[in-house]
């Protein structure tokens, strides 16, 4: 069974930087493809990136809302995938969840994620 653990999240100023942690056990980031999602209050959850599932090729996608501002990256030999977040914007402002699904493409929908962390807390002021 997979298990995720994020971290990271907490309050920051419009134009600022945070990583995002997710740490897996139960499995290895080299062998599952992981996804970045978040849910602002009121609204649905929405994708933010993904990354394939691959030991030598770190394939990733972004939404277009995030494109050019975040870079998701794996790190194999700590079994943790990262969200970089730059020049963050009030509307970014989430819950974070990770997820994961073993098979080996990117998908956008949440629903074809297989297991998910219990999510951190972004909040960015103006």
């Amino acid at each position: 069974q997979v298990q995720l653990v994020e971290s990271g999240g907490g309050l920051v100023q419009a134009g600022d930087s945070l990583r995002l942690s997710c740490v897996v056990s139960g499995g290895t980031t080299s062998s599952i493809s992981m996804g970045w999602f978040r849910q602002a209050p009121g609204k649905e959850r929405e994708f933010v990136g993904a990354i394939r599932k691959t030991a030598t090729i770190n394939y990733a996608d972004y939404a277009d809302s995030v494109k050019g501002r975040f870079t998701i990256l794996r790190d194999n030999a700590k079994n943790t995938v990262y969200l970089q977040m730059s020049s963050l914007k009030p509307k970014d402002t989430a819950v974070y969840y990770c997820a994961a699904r073993q098979g080996p493409s990117i998908r956008t929908n949440w629903g074809d994620y297989d297991f998910w962390g219990q999510g951190t807390q972004v909040s960015v002021s103006s």
